[in-house]
């Protein structure tokens, strides 16, 4: 379990990818290597990338206001569509010189040093990632897990480079370096395609986890009894926020006091869960097609 806030997790990021990227560049800098050269473009977009995420997970904490009367939580995911977007510019930036250089190779240099700094800089991004994808799943923060994937993804393809860098020096194909460089373009393509995705199904008022759904389900079904009856349950998520809507049918003869106890009672123990519940009281007619339990099929 990660003891850091989602604040502090990401300016922990946004301090390694300085250096990451400090350590790449240097690296491609000594060697002369595309494939190097690429690394040091994606541990940009790490540092464009948790910048970016640090502001909006600020903005996301911010209180309800007027204008947004459920909060600022959707924020995060323009984080993470943003994080998107910068790994398809880079991917483009790395092909564009990968090819280039394919075109006309050119021998590497001090290999041995620019391994060195590439495989320190990759330890160090292991070490932040697993960090950020555990504090994204326990906070429910897409930024946090978005940065945290993309910096392990970051590892993959840093592994992928020093050893084609490495084969290249060894056969003497120095092709090989361009090679590397187009495939670590095409795999961060790829890793860009899952995190917009993300992002736009955030965007698009997402029902709660099956598992969470359940358990509001079974309180409702506690609370409810022959007389009252919890029902259209709907439910959507926002970043690291949890909203839930549902009707409770209540005899005619209920009084407002008593209608409303109940609804309380449901809208506190859903909000130890950490869900925002809305109920709307309706009149239960026994006689009517609206007498009936909760319908878990509609969330």
């Amino acid at each position: 379990m990660s003891y850091l806030r989602p604040r502090q997790l990401l300016l922990l990021s946004l301090l390694a990818g300085f250096l990451t990227m400090a350590l790449k560049t240097l690296a491609w800098y000594l060697t002369d290597s595309v494939g190097f050269l690429s690394d040091a473009i994606e541990s940009l977009v790490n540092v464009a990338g948790a910048s970016f995420a640090l502001m909006m997970v600020t903005l996301a904490k911010r209180p309800a206001d007027e204008q947004h009367p459920f909060g600022h939580g959707k924020a995060e995911y323009f984080s993470a569509a943003f994080e998107g977007g910068m790994i398809f510019l880079a991917a483009l930036a790395i092909m564009f010189t990968a090819v280039e250089r394919l075109l006309n190779p050119q021998p590497l240099l001090a290999l041995n040093i620019g391994i060195a700094l590439t495989v320190l800089a990759s330890l160090l991004n292991l070490a932040v990632g697993l960090l950020l994808v555990k504090g994204g799943q326990q906070h429910q923060s897409p930024a946090l897990e978005g940065d945290g994937k993309h910096l392990l993804t970051d590892v993959w393809t840093t592994a992928g480079v020093v050893i084609g860098v490495v084969l290249a020096a060894l056969t003497g194909f120095i092709w090989l370096d361009a090679l590397v460089a187009i495939l670590v373009a095409l795999h961060i393509l790829r890793e860009g395609g899952s995190i917009l995705f993300k992002a736009i199904n955030g965007l698009m008022d997402r029902a709660l986890p099956a598992e969470q759904i359940a358990t509001i389900e079974q309180i409702f079904v506690e609370l409810g009894n022959r007389q009252a009856q919890f029902t259209h349950l709907r439910t959507r998520a926002a970043a690291t926020q949890a909203f839930a809507q549902a009707d409770l049918l209540v005899p005619g003869d209920w009084s407002v006091e008593r209608a409303h106890q109940l609804a309380d009672a449901a809208e506190q123990q859903l909000l130890s869960l950490g869900v925002q519940l809305t109920v709307h009281i309706e009149p239960l007619d026994y006689n009517s097609s609206d007498n009936r339990l909760l319908n878990p099929t509609v969330h």
